[in-house]
C-alpha cells in the first residue's frame, strides 16, 4: 500500500530515500511528493535523521578505534549497537519487521563503508551532474520581507557569489576546486523571491544538467510574476521552489521536460 490516510507511510518514504522502490511504486511516490508538502517535508526529515545517525555512529566508532579488542571485534560490536539503536528509533515505530531489518542493514553497511573508505573516495566524483540540491545542506533561506517589499524591489537575477563563499559551497558538497568550473553556484530561493545571501541558500548547479540553472531561471521569473500579480502567495512560492524546484517547474509549466534555456 502506497498511501496511509492520504499520505505516504514512513516505510515508503525510507525506501524512496534509499532508492529501493520498484519502478511503478517510485513513479507513484514521486507523483504524490510533487503535490504533497507534508510528505516532502517528512521525507527530508527522515533523510536528515538517518544522516545524523550515521554521523554519530561514525564519530563514536572513531573515538574507540584504538580499542584493544581489535578492529574486527570493534566493528562487530558497533554493528550490533547500530542494530539495537535503529530498532528502538522513533523513526521506525510501527514498521513491520522486514522494513526495519532492511533499513538496519543499509545503515550498518553505510557505517562500515564510512569507516573503511578513504576520505577522498567519499567525495563527489568530478563533474558529477547536480540538478537539485541536498536539502540537508541547502534547505533554503529567506530575508524577512513581505510581498510588497519583494515586488517593489528590482527584478534582479541571482547575485554574484563572492569567491570565498563559492569555495565554501564547493567544500560543503565535496567538489574539488579543479572541477568548480563545471558548476554555477545557484540560489535555491532566488533573491527576486526574497532569497537570502546565505550559505544555506546556495548550492553547485551543474551546467551540463538537463534541469540546469537557465531552466530554473524560467521558473523563478514565472513565480515572481504570479506572486506580484496576486495569483500566488509569496511563502508558497518560496516553499515550493526550495522543496523541489523541478517538480514545481513541471506543475507550473504543465510539462515533464524543460522548455529550453540550455
Amino acid at each position: 500500500m502506497i498511501l496511509e490516510d492520504d499520505h505516504l507511510s514512513d516505510t515508503m518514504l525510507l525506501l524512496n530515500v534509499d532508492g529501493e522502490l520498484s519502478l511503478p511504486d517510485e513513479k507513484r511516490v514521486r507523483a504524490h511528493l510533487g503535490t504533497c508538502w507534508r510528505c516532502r517535508a517528512r521525507g527530508a526529515e527522515l533523510e536528515r535523521a538517518i544522516a545524523e545517525f550515521l554521523q554519530a555512529q561514525h564519530e563514536r566508532f572513531e573515538e574507540s578505534s584504538t580499542s584493544a579488542d581489535g578492529p574486527r571485534a570493534l566493528l562487530r560490536a558497533r554493528m550490533a549497537a547500530s542494530a539495537r539503536s535503529v530498532r528502538r528509533s522513533w523513526l521506525l515505530r510501527g514498521l513491520p519487521d522486514f522494513a526495519w531489518i532492511a533499513v538496519c542493514a543499509i545503515l550498518i553497511l553505510s557505517l562500515a563503508l564510512v569507516r573503511i573508505m578513504p576520505l577522498k573516495k567519499r567525495q563527489h566524483s568530478q563533474s558529477a551532474v547536480v540538478s537539485a540540491p541536498n536539502l540537508r545542506l541547502t534547505p533554503g533561506a529567506t530575508i524577512l520581507a513581505d510581498k510588497a517589499a519583494v515586488c517593489a524591489a528590482p527584478d534582479i537575477k541571482n547575485k554574484l557569489v563572492p569567491p570565498a563563499v563559492r569555495e565554501r559551497v564547493f567544500a560543503t558538497y565535496g567538489i574539488s576546486g579543479n572541477d568548480a568550473a563545471a558548476y554555477e553556484v545557484d540560489y535555491l530561493i532566488t533573491p527576486a523571491l526574497g532569497g537570502a545571501d546565505d550559505i544555506h541558500n546556495l548550492w553547485p548547479h551543474s551546467y551540463d544538467a538537463a534541469w540546469n540553472a537557465h531552466v530554473k531561471d524560467q521558473l523563478e521569473d514565472r513565480l515572481r510574476d504570479l506572486v506580484c500579480g496576486g495569483n500566488l502567495d509569496l511563502q508558497t512560492a518560496q516553499r515550493d521552489i526550495a522543496t523541489d524546484w523541478v517538480s514545481t517547474y513541471k506543475k507550473v509549466f504543465h510539462t515533464d521536460a524543460p522548455l529550453g534555456g540550455n
